[in-house]
C-alpha cells in the first residue's frame, strides 16, 4: 500500500498572502517524509463537504505547476479533473505539461464531474451526465492518440462530441507510454467500464466492504474486454483526522494503521 496526501484547503493563518509560503511547507514536507503522491482538487468554489464555497481555492494546474518545482520524489495530480471544465486538447496539453515539468511523476487524473453549483456560479455549461460520459470517453481516446509515437499521430479524431484534425503532442509526455490515466468515480456501468478500457488506475469511494464490491465489477468489465485487472492502480480517497488521544471523532495512529490495514485487505 502506498500513502498520498490531497491538498483540499487552503485556508490557513495569515490569509491569501500566506497560501504561497505555506503550501511551499506542506508540499516539501509531504515530498520529504515519503508521501508517495500529492494531489490538489479541480474545482473552483470549495466544496461543502470541506468548507464554506467562499474559502480560498486555488486553480488545480497551475497550482500544480508550482508544485512541480517544490518537488523531488513524490507523483502530482487532479483528485480528478472535471470534464467539461477544459477541452481535450487543453486536458491533454496541461497533463503533458505537468508530466514534462516533474520528470514524469505526474498522473492524468479525470472524471466525469458532478458539481452542478460552481458550474453554474462561474458559467461552465454543464450538460447532462450521459453526454459527460461521452466527452469523457472521446478525452481518453484522444489522450491515448495523442502519447502514442514522438509527437502524436497525424490522424484526425472524430468522437462523439469532440472532433480533431491532427492530434500534435509536443514535447511527449516523459512518462511511457504516457503519464498514469486515474479515473475517478464507482459508476458501475460506465466509469469503471472507461477504468477497464482505458485506465491505468480508479479511485473509489466508500469502505472495504463497497471497495471489494466495485473492484469486483472492475474485474467484470476486466474480464469482459480483455484487460489485465491486476494492472490496474486501484486508489481510495478518505478524510482522516489524526490527534494523539482519538478524541471528537477523531484516530490515533495506532487506529489510523488498523484502518489502512482493512482497506489494503480490500
Amino acid at each position: 500500500m502506498k500513502l498520498g496526501l490531497q491538498i483540499s484547503s487552503f485556508t490557513w493563518p495569515g490569509g491569501p498572502d500566506q497560501i504561497r509560503s505555506t503550501l511551499a511547507d506542506v508540499v516539501r514536507t509531504a515530498d520529504a517524509v515519503g508521501f508517495d503522491s500529492i494531489w490538489v482538487m479541480d474545482h473552483f468554489f470549495q466544496i461543502r463537504s470541506v468548507g464554506r464555497i467562499e474559502e480560498p481555492l486555488l486553480e488545480g494546474y497551475t497550482t500544480l505547476g508550482y508544485m512541480a518545482a517544490l518537488t523531488q520524489r513524490a507523483r502530482l495530480g487532479l483528485m480528478v479533473g472535471g470534464i467539461h471544465y477544459r477541452q481535450p486538447g487543453l486536458w491533454i496539453k496541461a497533463a503533458t505539461t505537468l508530466d514534462v515539468l516533474t520528470g514524469g511523476r505526474s498522473y492524468f487524473g479525470i472524471g466525469a464531474a458532478w458539481n452542478h453549483e460552481e458550474s453554474r456560479g462561474l458559467g461552465f455549461p454543464m450538460p447532462e451526465l450521459r453526454v459527460r460520459f461521452g466527452m469523457l470517453e472521446d478525452t481518453l481516446r484522444m489522450a491515448h492518440a495523442a502519447w502514442q509515437g514522438e509527437h502524436g499521430t497525424e490522424e484526425s479524431f472524430q468522437g462523439r462530441h469532440h472532433r480533431a484534425e491532427r492530434i500534435l503532442n509536443s514535447p511527449q509526455s516523459l512518462s511511457r507510454p504516457h503519464p498514469p490515466i486515474l479515473i475517478g468515480g464507482g459508476g458501475e456501468q460506465v466509469t469503471l467500464r472507461l477504468v477497464a478500457q482505458y485506465g491505468d488506475a480508479c479511485n473509489i469511494f466508500g469502505g472495504p466492504d463497497q471497495l471489494r464490491h466495485k473492484y469486483n465489477v472492475l474485474r467484470a468489465h476486466c474480464q469482459r474486454l480483455g484487460r489485465d485487472y491486476d494492472e490496474i492502480e486501484k486508489t481510495n480517497l478518505s478524510t482522516i483526522s489524526i490527534t494523539p488521544d482519538g478524541a471528537r471523532g477523531t484516530l490515533t495512529a495506532a487506529a489510523f494503521v488498523d484502518r489502512l490495514g482493512a482497506w489494503a485487505d480490500a
